[in-house]
C-alpha cells in the first residue's frame, strides 16, 4: 500500500521526538505494536477537539464521535472523511480490520462492527498514536 508521505525508519524517530510523542510511539505507528489497555493518555480524555495522527499531523476522529467502549483504548464510531485506510491484519491468530493514517500510513489500531448507532463501527485506537488538539476560535 502506498502513501503520499514517506519517510525513513531514523526520519519518523527524530520526528516524533521533536514532537513530543511518548517512547511507544514509534513501535506503535511503524511496526503495528498496541499499548497495554488503560494505560493511553487519551482512553479516559473528553475535552472537545480533534484527535491528529502523530507521525504527519493529519486530523482524524473528532471528540464527538469518541465513546467510551470499556475495551481500555480511546473509542472512535466515526473517522473524518477520507483520513483513515483500512487493511486485513491477520497477526496474533485473528482476522481483523487494521487502521492506518491515509496519509503516511501510521498504524493507529483496529476497528471493530461491534460500536454504537448510527455507524455500528469502533475505531478502536491507540493513544500513542493520537495527538489531540483543542478547537481553534
Amino acid at each position: 500500500m502506498e502513501f503520499p508521505i514517506h519517510k525513513t525508519p531514523e526520519q519518523w524517530r527524530e520526528l516524533l521526538a521533536a514532537k513530543g510523542a511518548e517512547p511507544l510511539a514509534y513501535a506503535v505507528l511503524r511496526q503495528a505494536a498496541t499499548e497495554r489497555p488503560f494505560s493511553g493518555r487519551y482512553e479516559a480524555h473528553w475535552a472537545s477537539g480533534r484527535y491528529h495522527c502523530m507521525g504527519c499531523g493529519q486530523p482524524l476522529f473528532d471528540s464527538a464521535t469518541k465513546f467510551d467502549a470499556g475495551c481500555g483504548w480511546p473509542s472512535f464510531s466515526l473517522a473524518l472523511p477520507g483520513a483513515v485506510t483500512e487493511r486485513h491484519d491477520r497477526s496474533h491468530g485473528m482476522l481483523r480490520t487494521e487502521t492506518l493514517c491515509s496519509q503516511c500510513g501510521a498504524h493507529l489500531g483496529h476497528v471493530f462492527p461491534d460500536g454504537p448507532a448510527p455507524t455500528g463501527l469502533r475505531y478502536c485506537m491507540n493513544s500513542a498514536a493520537l495527538d489531540w488538539q483543542a478547537p481553534t476560535a
